[in-house]
């Protein structure tokens, strides 16, 4: 999976506070992603993140 620092991910389950959007903060073999809803930030094994994005909306697809 092709992602990069500052893209925008959807996951395919939301938040608890409701919000599908994330930020990829730090990659590597852990990924740190910040929910664009709350602000909540989590570091997860890259094979868990990449198995649970539905879509990658690119640093250039969002103002």
């Amino acid at each position: 999976m092709n992602l990069r620092l500052h893209d925008r991910v959807e996951l395919k389950k939301p938040h608890p506070c409701g919000a599908k959007q994330w930020e990829v903060l730090r990659l590597g073999m852990d990924i740190k992603i910040r929910c664009l809803g709350c602000g909540h930030e989590l570091m997860l094994p890259r094979s868990k993140v990449e198995k649970s994005i539905r879509k990658i909306i690119t640093e250039e697809d969002h103002p």
